[in-house]
């Protein structure tokens, strides 16, 4: 009887717990984006100026991608990066219960739109990493014609994730054998497919080492799988977050040669070659505090442990055996 009490308990604390965050994204949606990007930066403040795991986690990504900026300079970039990590999470509550129209006329300017141009009968795969404000950056694709969305189902706010993402049409495939099935039926169906290319995969297969930064990173082969058997150009999609509230700039980009290689190295590399890319047009919106390289391959120095203080995380980097691939 124990067992069946403690998991109903569990049940109840999940439902209060989703109901009470429904409830907080629908409040912060009705607030002006210039106040809740406000409030985002409080946040990020707050992050900066107690030392936590995720200021920790976000220093030692930038300062082992970024070797060549200098102590101050990479701490300062994580301070930023902080304050923009805040506005990201803060303006999801508006991008996803506004209008859809009032979301889309946030967009200012998309570079390279021609490379969303989709051709008769042939598919498209875009890839969206977690820079600047992705949410909105999926819903613009969407809105360009049928799309089927690659996402992970929440243990919270599935549904209103479900709801928003699904505004502009879009037809959401989870993370699954029956969602990768979705993704390459809407490619021969000549449609785009949306993906968030730079989490680390959690099964063995599908993925393998590869640099990023010169770091190497677990990485996923599905895009590479997808384009070989499709035959779909591949090209990347980001929100670009301006200055002063003054809306989003996005940029649409070709993926670098050999995502589509039979090499499954030389494939996962271009992949990241590719983030990277899209990563330096404004390094402080990625998402940095992200334990990106938390796999490692076999014998090789663990990344997120040690104190949490700047000078302390800097030091450990400095003496560790970090192996970079050129």
């Amino acid at each position: 009887m124990a067992k069946p009490l403690l998991n109903n308990q569990r049940s109840l604390r999940t439902e209060i717990n989703n109901w009470l965050a429904q409830r907080l994204v629908q409040w912060l949606g009705l607030l002006p984006l210039t106040v809740l990007h406000r409030l985002g930066t409080a946040v990020g403040l707050l992050v900066q100026w107690w030392p936590n795991r995720q200021r920790r986690n976000a220093l030692i990504n930038i300062a082992l991608c970024l070797p060549h900026l200098s102590r101050e300079q990479q701490i300062e970039l994580r301070n930023r990066n902080l304050r923009e990590f805040g506005k990201t999470y803060f303006e999801i509550a508006y991008v996803w219960q506004r209008p859809l129209s009032q979301v889309l006329a946030l967009v200012r300017e998309v570079r390279g739109a021609e490379w969303l141009q989709r051709q008769p009968g042939q598919g498209l795969i875009v890839l969206s990493p977690h820079l600047g404000a992705w949410e909105l950056a999926g819903l613009y694709l969407a809105a360009q014609g049928p799309t089927a969305i690659f996402y992970k189902p929440q243990q919270y706010l599935d549904a209103m994730i479900r709801e928003a993402r699904g505004r502009s049409g879009a037809e959401l495939a989870p993370i699954t054998a029956k969602g990768i099935r979705v993704l390459v039926q809407a490619l021969a169906r000549g449609e785009a497919v949306g993906i968030l290319p730079d989490q680390e995969p959690k099964a063995d297969k599908g993925a393998v080492f590869a640099p990023f930064f010169g770091i190497p990173a677990f990485t996923m082969l599905l895009v590479n799988r997808l384009a070989r058997r499709t035959g779909a150009p591949v090209i990347f999609l980001f929100a670009e977050r301006l200055t002063h509230d003054a809306g989003f700039r996005l940029h649409c980009v070709p993926a670098p040669s050999g995502i589509d290689s039979a090499d499954d190295i030389e494939a996962a590399t271009a992949l990241n070659r590719g983030i990277a890319q899209c990563v330096m047009t404004c390094p402080e919106q990625y998402l940095w505090p992200y334990k990106r390289f938390r796999r490692r391959p076999a014998g090789a120095t663990k990344i997120y442990t040690g104190a949490l203080t700047d000078a302390q995380v800097l030091d450990r980097l400095a003496q560790a055996d970090i192996q970079r691939i050129v």
